[in-house]
């Protein structure tokens, strides 16, 4: 659960009443994406308000004749997706400031520049937003706001996004220390073991990841890890 002074309150006024719960700033992103969550884990009280802030209670009749259901789970979740945030300038600040270090990331691990065939550092990216006035929108997808972010890039930075194939060469007994980290940047498309006990296999990853993904390879191995762009 959030604490209270961190947490914010959802509203939702229908059937003549104003129902309100406070929860983790971070849970509206969360169901707006789509993801499966415990809502429990993101209520500050479960329970559900018609003044959060004075701590009063609407009628249970006015609640089940406005929800048809006394579940508060399921309450919280009509409220959060019918209704809306209430946030301070605070709060809005640190949640913008949050999401736009996740566009910065995502497009420092997926984008290249097209001129030098090298990814741009997330610093660069962070200043070519600044300089196009991106500004991110707390409760929007990451996903969403990365499209966006990419068109007003392009105008005032040479990118854009790609992929590519890299071999890697392992041997026998680095393959399970490194398998997690292949797995979580790209695709392994084809892979055999080779008499000697090394594994060999062929890669499509993010061009922005090929320096972390040798980096981690050979961190893994003390050097041994042998990574080459195709």
């Amino acid at each position: 659960m959030v604490d209270l002074d961190d947490a914010i309150v959802a509203r939702l006024e229908t059937h003549g009443e104003t129902f309100e719960i406070l929860l983790d700033p971070a849970v509206t992103d969360l169901l707006k994406s789509g993801k499966e969550i415990d809502l429990a884990e993101y209520m500050a009280v479960e329970d559900v308000f018609n003044n959060a802030g004075k701590g009063t209670r609407p009628p249970e009749e006015k609640i089940r004749e406005a929800f048809g259901t006394s579940d508060v789970m399921e309450i919280a979740r009509r409220i959060i997706e019918k209704g809306e945030v209430q946030i301070t300038a605070e709060q809005r600040k640190e949640m913008q400031a949050a999401k736009k270090r996740q566009v910065v990331t995502y497009i420092a691990a997926n984008a290249i520049n097209p001129q030098t065939k090298l990814p741009h550092p997330p610093l660069r990216i962070e200043l070519a937003l600044d300089e196009a006035k991106f500004r991110a929108d707390p409760f929007k997808p990451v996903e969403k706001q990365v499209e966006e972010a990419m068109k007003l890039l392009k105008p005032v930075l040479p990118i854009r996004f790609e992929k590519t194939r890299v071999a890697i060469r392992l041997k026998g007994d680095a393959y399970g220390k490194c398998y997690d980290d292949m797995i979580h940047m790209g695709v392994v498309e084809k892979e055999e073991w080779q008499a000697d006990g090394s594994w060999i296999g062929i890669m499509e990853i993010p061009a922005g990841l090929i320096d972390e993904l040798r980096n981690k390879l050979n961190s893994r191995t003390k050097g041994a890890a042998e990574v080459k762009t195709l």
